[in-house]
């Protein structure tokens, strides 16, 4: 197993030997106003399960009587089916930009009730809704489930994976386009991170493919483009936009922790203000040997327990490390392995010259 020690080393090699920023696409750098996708919820029976079902859940009996009534066929009040071959299931699906009527979608089918296993089942065509309470497209299909679960008669149980939950690929077919709001005639391209500087090189590099006063930054995130009329002009100029080569700005300096892994990851705008770094482990050690003592003979004494402690104290001494003004990942990664700092250590160290002022970077615990 590769030790922190040596993958932090390792990361500092390959930022220090690695070239020059090079450019991006601005496809890359985030999405047109409106290029977005919606998502879909719906509810549904899955049947045809062997015996791991709902088992007469109110619910899933509800759903199944609306399903036999559509075709023609009424339960007789007061009787309700005992549905051990069937459940009640929640619908997702993700609706992509410029779907239309017609396309497939793979949507993922997740039990709702009590069913032990959806494996074998099949899905009861059902509609899957937007946000604005709308059908957007419409579900059914043979489920594709990668878990397992086996009930013995004596109560013991294997579970492999999840059972509960399955996949249909292409089991929804779209019924409904989604608006795009493209009706104007400016364009509005959304960075995916925030960064006035960014925002700025993207405007400039669409400026000069396209000459000047065509795109201006309106904030950190969007960049506002006039689009001349009609549709096969304004998709041409949108293409033509994504392909635009732009070098966006250096990430701004970010040491990320996560606590409960002890996993650390330091970018390399990550510099480090003069300062001094000692650390030290001090280890208690207690020994407890008791002894049995007898008494003297014809003394009518007793037999009693002698205590027997010993402790030691045992401190490790690191040497102090100095960093120079502007100290760099690379003497993070040899001040770190000089004092032979664990994770948890790391963490501390990395705290501690954040609050002394010493390391100018975003400190993200997760």
């Amino acid at each position: 197993m590769i030790s922190l020690r040596t993958l932090i080393a390792a990361l500092a090699g390959l930022l220090l030997v690695a070239g020059p920023a090079h450019a991006d696409r601005i496809k890359d750098l985030g999405t047109f106003q409106g290029v977005r996708s919606n998502q879909l919820t719906g509810y549904g029976i899955v049947v045809g399960l062997s015996g791991t079902g709902d088992d007469g859940l109110e619910y899933t009996v509800q759903g199944m009587k609306g399903a036999v009534q559509r075709f023609g066929l009424t339960l007789p009040p007061g009787i309700n089916p005992s549905l051990k071959n069937a459940a009640a299931v929640l619908i997702t699906a993700e609706l992509p930009a410029f779907a239309k009527p017609g396309q497939k979608l793979d949507i993922t089918v997740s039990a709702l009730g009590k069913a032990k296993s959806l494996r074998g089942g099949a899905l009861i065509v059902a509609p899957l809704f937007g946000a604005d309470n709308q059908i957007y497209a419409m579900a059914q299909g043979n489920l594709a489930v990668g878990g397992l679960g086996i009930d013995a008669a004596d109560g013991s149980k294997l579970t492999v994976n999840v059972p509960t939950a399955g996949r249909i690929p292409g089991g929804a077919s779209v019924e409904r386009a989604v608006d795009t709001g493209f009706a104007s005639n400016a364009l509005v391209f959304n960075l995916a991170e925030a960064d006035l500087t960014t925002a700025g090189r993207v405007a400039t590099a669409i400026n000069a493919a396209f000459g000047p006063g065509r795109a201006h930054a309106v904030d950190a995130v969007s960049i506002a483009v006039d689009a001349p009329a009609g549709a096969e002009n304004r998709t041409m100029l949108m293409g033509q936009i994504e392909n635009l080569a732009v070098n966006p700005a250096d990430a701004p300096a970010r040491v990320i922790v996560n606590a409960r892994t002890g996993t650390v990851v330091i970018n390399g705008a990550v510099h480090i203000a003069p300062a001094a770094v000692a650390h030290g482990k001090l280890t208690v050690k207690v020994d407890e040997d008791p002894r049995i003592v007898q008494p003297a003979p014809f003394s009518n004494g007793v037999t009693a327990v002698e205590q027997s402690s010993t402790i030691g104290v045992e401190e490790k001494r690191n040497p102090m490390v100095n960093f120079r003004p502007g100290a760099s990942l690379a003497d993070i990664v040899k001040a770190v392995n000089a004092i032979g700092a664990s994770p948890a250590d790391l963490v501390a160290i990395l705290e501690a010259l954040k609050q002394a002022g010493a390391m100018k970077a975003e400190l993200i615990v997760l």
